[in-house]
């Protein structure tokens, strides 16, 4: 199959939009397209290209219909599922991962440094969402009774945030001194006396490769983000995962989390810097999306990422996909826009180090860029599709943060 083809499954609906993309080298050939229930056959100038489905995916060939040929995109086509398709594999959390009385291991997701070796918690705890405090007034009609206390973890503790964990670091001296990570003044994240008189001094990144992992909340306690540190049982070994996968993954699961919890569809993925990066609204998380490669020509126009179709994979690739609206804020875009959600109770912030949310972005600007031109914008926002599979176990068109469109 020259061009290759993406189909985008819906679960609820039981529905599938295929896009067959137009062949690079002569866009405006004939082409016949043979849909059967379990495989599809694409005939082109005197060649013929077939492409069985993956296990579980059955379409209903006489429901197809809308067959139309878009410039740039190639042929459409929309069709209904014989019976739903396998469920969801349970996404990979934090709360689920993480389980009191048991030793674990914290890895740098980048290098695979240890960050912290054998840690035994007691406690694993979720936190309230980073606002609450601002919402205390409103719930108590005398004065804030929180205002002078914390939220810290104490001995064996570990708190569970939205996008973080925190650990109280008093207790990790046992680990050597070459697998601890550090701030960027060159101190030990685990010793005390830190001085915290600048936001550089606060940060925590891995000796090794100084990629940031986290922050200094106080001096015994350390706040680590989900998308920079792997966390395994003690017994296991680390298995190195790529990156752009690893961020999507975490990400999807932030939202479908948090979108679940607080019954929430928008997002502002912030900085540590406190600047506001990206603009998300959540579209579905019920979406499959199964892709061709097609021929050696078209690997550059189909690959979302590099690291996403691994060799296994074979000639169809298939993941599960969270579906996104999205637009970026820096350089003072879309400011009016998101100004309007800063103030918004409905938006709900996600925190993440600044450098990951720069790589969020230029992955979303990625995906959205392998898209056929037609599905890439949505009223003002760009579409994307995010990866959820993980091998642990408007005033302007929002751009398409995970591959799929409607």
């Amino acid at each position: 199959m020259a061009g290759g083809f993406l189909m985008e499954i819906r679960r609820g609906t039981q529905s599938a939009l295929l896009v067959i993309r137009a062949s690079a080298e002569d866009p405006g050939t004939p082409v016949e397209v043979s849909v059967s229930a379990d495989s599809l056959e694409v005939r082109s100038s005197g060649s013929c290209a077939p492409a069985a489905l993956p296990a579980g995916v059955r379409l209903a060939p006489s429901s197809c219909r809308g067959l139309r040929r878009l410039p740039g995109d190639g042929l459409h086509l929309r069709m209904r599922l014989r019976r739903p398709p396998p469920p969801a594999d349970l996404a990979f959390t934090l709360r689920e991962s993480l389980k009191p009385h048991k030793k674990y291991v914290f890895y740098c997701q980048s290098c695979g440094d240890i960050i912290v070796k054998d840690r035994k918690f007691l406690r694993v705890l979720p936190l309230p969402s980073e606002n609450w405090n601002d919402l205390v007034e409103e719930w108590c009609c005398h004065p804030n009774p929180f205002a002078r206390s914390t939220l810290h973890p104490q001995h064996d503790d570990c708190f569970l945030g939205d996008t973080f964990f925190m650990l109280n670091s008093g207790n990790e001296s046992h680990v050597p001194e070459s697998l601890m990570c550090c701030s960027e003044t060159g101190h030990h994240a685990s010793q005390s006396g830190f001085n915290l008189k600048s936001k550089e001094n606060t940060r925590v990144i891995c000796k090794r490769c100084k990629k940031m992992l986290g922050e200094t909340i106080s001096s015994d306690t350390i706040k680590y983000y989900v998308t920079e540190v792997i966390i395994q049982p003690s017994e296991g070994s680390f298995s190195p995962i790529p990156r752009s996968q690893f961020v999507q993954s975490m990400v999807a699961q932030c939202l479908l989390e948090l979108s679940s919890a607080k019954s929430t569809f928008r997002f502002t993925v912030k900085g540590d810097n406190g600047k506001t990066y990206i603009l998300i609204w959540l579209l579905n998380s019920d979406t499959l999306l199964v892709e061709s490669l097609g021929s050696s020509s078209s690997l550059s126009v189909l690959t979302l990422f590099g690291d996403i179709f691994m060799p296994s994979s074979g000639p169809v690739g298939t993941w599960n996909a969270v579906k996104v609206l999205y637009q970026p804020c820096i350089k003072c875009r879309n400011k009016d826009l998101a100004d309007a959600w800063e103030n918004d109770m409905g938006v709900h912030p996600l925190k993440f180090p600044s450098e990951t949310c720069l790589e969020l972005l230029l992955m979303l600007g990625l995906s959205t860029a392998s898209l056929p031109p037609s599905l890439r914008c949505m009223n003002s926002f760009q579409l994307h599709e995010i990866e959820r599979r993980l091998r642990l176990r408007t005033s302007e068109p929002f751009q398409n943060f995970i591959s799929n469109s409607s």
